[in-house]
């Protein structure tokens, strides 16, 4: 019975998944996005990208700053002075900087909380997506994402990346439709940071939103290695107590 449960759990695990796998790959000429969680330099590099690029619009509300502190090791003195904008406790969560009211006024709507997006979107979506801005004179903000095409987003990290030109082909669908795929991007304008450079700002970005979306991931991880260790001796030591139970029975 137990067995078979385990199995369930395991099937069921694997549905959950799969929704997730197939949303990271929106925009899929890019590469997966090759974060580790486990690296704390780096997560220290994406809390430091989030609050000076994410957080003036977006908020983290269900992740407190004094939790990333302990978690990557970061000096309260060096926390409040680097990372806390919009709080001055280190018990609160992130905030956005931007007021509701001029979120709306100014792109439509509210910027989503970025705490979950990692866990509804797949890191690779979220790496795709901040690769795939483009220009697009027809938008209010002068750009367009092909993850997320008509996006009320600005490419807020374009002086790091640089301005993308798009190229689009259009290919016989099926039924008699027309497919509009991206063929390839050119760099119109360059940025302050190299293409190299630039994936790697991403890859810390996204590593930080994927650690914020559960911050005892690791410690979870690993909490369960022990137990599937410890499940495994306890069921040879049960079966060896079954043997000799029964052993004068049979």
């Amino acid at each position: 019975m137990r067995t078979e449960r385990l199995a369930r759990a395991v099937v069921a695990a694997a549905l959950l998944v799969l929704p997730l796998a197939a949303l990271a790959s929106e925009g899929g000429s890019y590469p997966p996005a090759g974060n580790d969680v486990r690296n704390r330099a780096s997560l220290q590099r994406g809390a430091r990208n989030f609050m000076n690029y994410c957080s003036g619009c977006h908020s983290a509300k269900f992740v407190r700053y004094d939790r990333i502190a302990h978690d990557l090791v970061i000096p309260e003195a060096e926390l409040k002075a680097n990372l806390m904008f919009t709080s001055d406790k280190p018990y609160e969560t992130i905030r956005a900087a931007m007021p509701a009211d001029d979120a709306k006024r100014w792109f439509g709507t509210m910027p989503p909380d970025l705490s979950l997006m990692a866990r509804a979107r797949g890191t690779d979506y979220l790496s795709a997506f901040l690769h795939g801005f483009y220009a697009d004179a027809t938008r209010p903000t002068g750009v367009n994402n092909v993850v997320l095409p008509g996006t009320a987003m600005p490419h807020v990290l374009a002086d790091l990346q640089g301005v993308q030109q798009a190229t689009f082909v259009t290919r016989p669908g099926e039924g008699g439709t027309q497919v509009t795929e991206l063929e390839k991007f050119e760099l119109a304008q360059p940025g302050s940071l190299s293409p190299e450079k630039y994936d790697e700002f991403v890859r810390d970005t996204v590593n930080f939103l994927e650690y914020i979306g559960e911050p005892m991931q690791v410690e979870r991880r690993d909490l369960g290695v022990w137990v599937m260790l410890f499940l495994l001796v306890f069921s040879a030591f049960s079966y060896l107590l079954y043997k000799e139970y029964w052993k004068d029975v049979h």
